[in-house]
C-alpha cells in the first residue's frame, strides 16, 4: 500500500529525529534521511522546504506542550510543587529524543529559536516554584530541581523514566525544599 502524504511527513520526522539524536543535526544530511525512508530527497522538499524547517516541526510538539502547561499553572500551583515537578518531568521524558538531539548540536538549538525558549520555560517555572523575588538559595533550589529532572528524562531510556518517575520527583522536590529550607552558614 502507498505511503499517504500525512504518514511520509510523520516517518520523514520520526527518521530526521532518529539520525539527528545519533549523528547531530549538522552531520545529518537531507539526502541521509531521503534514503533511509527510500524516497526521493524532491519528496523530503515536498514536505519540509529545508532541514532548519524539519528541525522547525520537530521542536513544534515541544513548544505546543510547554506552552499549555506553564498557560495551565496558576498562583495555587506553588502550593503543589510536586506536582508542578511531575507534570514537567512528564513532557521532558516525553520529548527526550528531541531533547538530546539538540544537546548533540547546541547549534540546532539556537536555530529554532529554542534557547530562548527553553531559558523562558525555565525562569517562569522558577517563578512558579520559588516565586519572582526568591533569594539566591530557593533559586538554586529551583534551578538544581528542574534541571536534574530535564536530564534524568534525557539520559534515561524512557521506560527507565516512567519506572523512576516517583523518586526522580521525590528527588527534584527535596532539592527545591532545601534551597528554600533554613539557611546554612555561607550559602547566601
Amino acid at each position: 500500500m502507498p505511503r499517504t502524504s500525512g504518514d511520509t511527513r510523520a516517518e520523514i520526522q520520526e527518521a530526521a529525529l532518529d539520525l539527528f539524536g545519533r549523528q547531530g543535526y549538522e552531520k545529518t544530511s537531507l539526502r541521509e534521511i531521503a534514503e533511509r525512508l527510500d524516497i526521493t530527497k524532491a519528496a523530503l522538499y515536498y514536505h519540509f522546504r529545508s532541514k532548519e524547517d524539519l528541525l522547525r516541526a520537530l521542536a513544534e510538539p515541544l513548544r505546543r506542550d510547554m506552552e499549555e502547561f506553564l498557560a495551565g499553572l496558576d498562583a495555587s500551583a506553588r502550593n503543589a510543587p510536586d506536582e508542578v515537578l511531575g507534570s514537567y518531568f512528564d513532557i521532558c521524558v516525553r520529548h527526550a529524543a528531541l531533547l538530546l538531539a539538540l544537546l548533540r548540536d547546541l547549534s540546532s538549538l539556537t536555530r529554532v529559536g529554542l534557547v530562548e525558549d527553553v531559558m523562558g520555560w525555565r525562569r517562569r517555572l522558577d517563578a512558579v516554584l520559588v516565586g519572582e523575588d526568591a533569594d539566591m538559595p530557593a533559586r538554586m533550589g529551583a534551578i538544581i530541581a528542574l534541571g536534574g529532572l530535564q536530564d534524568l528524562a534525557v539520559f534515561l531510556a524512557p521506560e527507565q523514566a516512567r519506572a523512576h518517575r516517583g523518586r526522580a520527583v521525590a528527588v527534584a522536590l527535596a532539592a527545591l525544599l532545601e534551597g528554600a529550607g533554613p539557611r546554612t552558614p555561607g550559602m547566601d
